[in-house]
């Protein structure tokens, strides 16, 4: 196929050279697309379907649509039609399906298949061992498709509707960011002409996060994804500061918003003088009160700010005219751009609608304690103003150490002022650890299309973190999007995951424990030790995990990845950093606690939970922190500690 592309003579089927650099640009996205992975298979399964009124009654199912020579399919892609009874067939309901047959591969060569007979009464339902082969697969290099282990529950939110949001409640392990990048790929398929114009985001929580899931959308020949932090989407100012918690938790609250249009609005002022427009000989009156029926007009309707401004002077320009045509005059509409452009217009354009800089207008709110405290009254108390205010003002917008908070109440400001571009669809991953402001934010980008909020209400770990699903899809603007949840557990193993779940009532009352299908008996140590022998006996954990196949994760909290990097290092251990990708020689990576979410390893060893739990400003996010910790291991965790364990663990 890459070959018949690569062949391609377009001299003769263009008519400029416009459409030749256009059709060529093309043919290398197409070839792109078409490039071989090594150690990825172009097929994992087979039907068998007992009927069909379709050509053939068997189909091969891969990552991508292959035919043959002449153009008939070899390989059907998964996302078709056909392919779904591969997820969803059982024996209950076989679909018309006679066999499904899962292949096994080993580091690109077919080395394994088995068969299951759906519709033969005989054989027994039983859990497949190809398929739990896959899923324990080390993990090496970055995060990997899921295409031949998707689940029906996980299949039934990969195909939902573009129209319509999700959003997936999910536990760790369960899959909700695979889920998350394969329901994109399923968009990209079936609505692939309409997205192509739309534009399409995934966001995730941080670089590291990003780089780790990077290849999985091109893995499945889909390379025009952006991808993107909440940071980057509202980088419209530099971040140099940061913020104290409690003020991070005030900037975060939706109610700025209401803070800032008020801020916004409040620029506009009623003309109390009467306009004269000068043309050649003539001159053309509009009264203050026929200007002030202007102004109150546009602002009562629901415009941005910079759009009413816009309209204001060809409103006076209108009323110019009419006068012209009462007069006997015939002007056209170059005559009223002309007039729409006279220096008096402009001028009263500029006194009672001035134009708003949304960087300066957050600066000013953040400087001047009358002008917040104007704008505030009776929408945050003094208080929480009081913890809005810099102590020390700035000069200007580039003088200013603007916080990742302060970044985001920028980009509220500018969509006041002029409307946010929308994208067809948004995909948010690690979504309770937004703010509502931040989530206003991801919103705007898809007012227009629909999203997938994927996140775990236990994993969230900091102060602004979302209480419940409800408020969060209010704030994204999509309340009547549909949650899912997926407790079944593919990735952790049984026994540490139980172990985890113990932190659950203590964090997040009320929220399903996941249930991990995975039994891996002696998947977990606690090992405790002496004060002096911690960062040794910590290295000596790592260096049997390294005797393990597969990548090996050092979580540690924050304040201890500088004396355990000396220790590593002093070991003669090299370790790599979150986002950097494993290799078979280099497969140890230190972790921050505060970088572990959405990360997995083979094996994890986790230093001292007490510290990860102090390193936090409460107790209850430092639990989560520790929850997420104590999860990213997919076939072992160690715990080593020489501080109590928290007392929430049992």
């Amino acid at each position: 196929m890459r070959e018949d592309v690569e062949s391609l003579d377009i001299k003769d089927v263009t008519a400029n050279w416009v459409n030749s650099v256009v059709l060529t640009r093309q043919i290398e996205e197409r070839i792109k697309a078409l490039a071989d992975l090594a150690d990825t298979p172009l097929f994992f399964g087979r039907l068998d379907y007992l009927h069909t009124t379709q050509e053939g009654q068997r189909f091969y199912i891969g990552r991508r649509h292959v035919h043959d020579a002449v153009g008939d399919p070899m390989v059907i892609d998964w996302r078709a039609p056909v392919s779904q009874p591969f997820y969803r067939a059982s024996k209950k309901d076989p679909q018309d399906v006679g066999l499904r047959r899962r292949f096994g591969y080993t580091g690109g060569d077919l080395t394994a298949y088995e068969d299951e007979h759906l519709s033969d009464p005989e054989e027994l339902e039983r859990t497949s061992r190809l398929l739990q082969a896959e899923i324990e697969r080390p993990r090496v290099g970055p995060m990997r498709d899921i295409v031949a282990t998707i689940q029906p529950e996980q299949d039934e939110i990969v195909r939902s509707d573009l129209s319509g949001s999700i959003c997936v409640q999910g536990g760790p392990g369960t899959g909700k960011t695979a889920v998350g990048l394969h329901r994109v790929a399923y968009l990209l398929y079936a609505h692939r002409e309409r997205l192509a114009r739309t534009g399409t985001l995934v966001i995730g929580p941080n670089r590291s996060f990003l780089h780790y899931i990077e290849q999985v959308l091109p893995a499945l020949g889909e390379l025009e994804v952006q991808q993107a932090t909440v940071d980057d989407l509202v980088a419209h100012v530099e971040v140099r500061g940061s913020d104290a918690a409690a003020t991070a938790v005030v900037k975060g609250d939706a109610r700025m918003a209401e803070v800032l249009r008020r801020a916004v609005w409040s620029h506009v002022t009623l003309p109390t003088e009467p306009l004269m427009v000068v043309r050649g000989s003539r001159r053309w009156r509009v009264p203050a009160y026929e200007l002030e029926e202007m102004v109150r007009e546009l602002t009562a309707r629901d415009i941005r700010y910079g759009a009413a401004r816009e309209a204001l002077p060809q409103r006076i320009a209108h009323a110019v005219l009419v006068r012209m045509e009462q007069a006997g005059e015939a002007p056209d509409d170059r005559v009223q751009d002309a007039v729409a452009r006279n220096a008096a217009v402009k001028a009263v354009v500029k006194e009672c609608w001035p134009a708003v800089e949304p960087a300066k207008l957050v600066l000013r709110l953040l400087s001047d304690a009358d002008f917040l405290a104007e704008h505030a009254a009776g929408i945050l108390d003094a208080e929480e103003q009081k913890l809005l205010l810099w102590e020390r003002p700035y000069r200007s917008v580039r003088t200013a150490k603007w916080s990742a908070a302060d970044a985001v109440l920028v980009d509220e400001t500018r969509d006041l002022v002029e409307r946010t571009h929308s994208l067809g669809h948004v995909v948010v991953d690690e979504a309770q650890d937004l703010s509502p402001m931040q989530y206003r934010a991801v919103g705007r980008r898809c007012t227009t299309g629909s999203a997938t909020v994927l996140g775990d209400l236990a994993q969230g770990t900091t102060p602004w973190a979302t209480g419940s699903w409800a408020q969060a899809l209010a704030h994204l603007g999509k309340p009547e999007a549909v949650v899912e949840e997926l407790t079944a557990g593919f990735r952790v193993p049984r026994e540490v995951i139980a172990y985890a779940s113990r932190l659950l009532p203590h964090m997040s009352p009320g929220l399903a424990p996941v249930e991990s299908v995975r039994e891996n008996p002696g998947s977990l140590e606690v090992r405790r030790t002496e004060p002096e022998a911690l960062d040794g006996d910590v290295v000596a954990a790592c260096v049997e995990a390294l005797a393990h196949e597969g990548s090996i994760g050092l979580i540690a909290a924050d304040a201890r990845i500088a004396p355990l990097a000396e220790a590593l290092a002093a070991a003669g251990l090299a370790c790599l950093a979150p986002g950097e990708e494993t290799t078979a020689e280099s497969r140890l990576t230190l972790v921050p606690a505060s970088l572990a979410k959405g990360l997995e390893y083979d094996y994890v060893v986790l230093d001292e939970p007490a510290a990860v739990v102090d390193g936090e400003p409460d107790e209850r996010t430092g639990l989560r922190r520790l929850y997420v910790a104590l999860t990213r291991a997919v076939s072992g965790l160690t715990v080593v500690h020489a501080s109590d364990l928290p007392e929430q663990l049992g």
